[in-house]
C-alpha cells in the first residue's frame, strides 16, 4: 500500500479540480475526522478537492486512532526525530497528491497535533502553501523559524476554554511568527474548548478564498 491510500478524500464540487486543500487530523482521529468540513468549505472553493490523510503511526495508548508523533516520549531528542519523521512522511504525501492531481495550488489545515504538523511542514515546503490553517495548536520548535523555507499567509483559531492545548499556545505562536515576519492572523473563539465552531469554519473559508484567489 502507498501512502496515497492511507486517505480520504471529497470533491470538487465543481469540477475540474483546481486547488488541493489538506485536512490534517489531531491526536487519536484519522482521516475521517476532519473530511466532514470539505462540503462547507466547497461552499467558497468550489473548485478544491480536499484530502485527510490517515497519520502513519497508530495511536497505542488508546488502542484506536492515528498520531503524527507519540506524546509519552518525553526525550526531546526522540520527539524531534519522530517530528522529523512525521514531516517528511507528509512531505511525501503532498507531493505525491499534487503530482496525481497535476495541482500544484494547495493549502494545509491542521487540527490540533495536525495544526501542528502543518505549521512544522508548511514552513518548510517548497513549494510552499497557498495557506496554513492551524486549529486549536502550538508552533513546534519555535526556536528553529529560522529552518522556514516558505511564507504562506498563516491563520491561526484557537477556542478560549480549550482545555487540551491552552489558548497560550496559540498567543505565543502569533507573536513568534509576527516577529518572524511571517503574515499572520489569530480568532480566539470566546467559551470555546478543544474543537472547530462556525466562527473558525467561516473564517477558515475567507483565508482559503484570498490565500487561492491570489494564484
Amino acid at each position: 500500500m502507498t501512502e496515497r491510500d492511507d486517505a480520504m478524500r471529497w470533491g470538487p464540487a465543481e469540477a475540474p479540480a483546481r486547488q488541493l486543500v489538506f485536512l490534517l487530523h489531531g491526536l487519536g482521529a484519522d482521516g475521517a475526522d476532519l473530511i466532514d468540513l470539505a462540503p462547507t468549505w466547497a461552499k467558497a472553493l468550489p473548485h478544491a478537492a480536499f484530502v485527510s490523510p490517515h497519520a502513519p503511526d497508530p495511536y497505542i495508548e488508546a488502542g484506536f486512532g492515528r498520531q503524527w508523533f507519540p506524546l509519552q516520549d518525553r526525550n526531546d531528542a526522540a520527539r524531534a526525530g519522530a517530528i522529523e519523521s512525521a514531516r517528511l512522511w507528509l512531505d511525501r504525501f503532498i507531493d505525491a497528491e499534487c503530482a496525481a492531481a497535476c495541482l500544484s495550488d494547495y493549502a494545509l489545515m491542521g487540527f490540533s497535533q495536525g495544526a501542528m504538523m502543518a505549521l512544522h511542514t508548511g514552513l518548510r515546503r517548497a513549494p510552499a502553501p497557498k495557506a496554513i490553517l492551524a486549529f486549536s495548536g502550538r508552533l513546534l520548535f519555535a526556536e528553529r523559524l529560522g529552518e522556514a523555507t516558505a511564507h504562506p499567509p498563516i491563520l491561526l483559531v484557537h477556542g478560549m476554554a480549550d482545555e487540551v492545548v491552552p489558548v497560550g499556545a496559540t498567543h505565543h505562536a502569533q507573536q513568534t511568527l509576527g516577529d518572524g515576519g511571517f503574515s499572520v492572523e489569530a480568532l480566539i473563539c470566546p467559551g470555546l474548548g478543544h474543537g472547530i465552531d462556525d466562527a473558525g469554519l467561516a473564517a477558515g473559508a475567507i483565508a482559503l478564498q484570498k490565500a487561492f484567489a491570489q494564484s
